[in-house]
């Protein structure tokens, strides 16, 4: 089979995906506390970071 088939694309991608599966666990329940807290506190430190430059952009061109 060649390559650069769709058909063999296809069938490396799915046996690919199935190993990943194979591989991954469900997160327990610290695991999963861990990653909402790290979540959430990027979602505000990218938040604030918008924010100041958003009140930066204010103070310069309104002046």
């Amino acid at each position: 089979m060649d390559e650069n088939s769709l058909l063999f694309k296809f069938r490396r991608f799915i046996q690919e995906s199935i190993r990943v599966l194979k591989v991954t666990k469900k997160p327990d329940k610290t695991e999963y506390t861990t990653i909402v807290k790290m979540s959430g506190l990027g979602m505000i430190i990218i938040g604030m970071v918008g924010f100041t430059i958003s009140m930066l952009k204010i103070l310069i061109f309104n002046t």
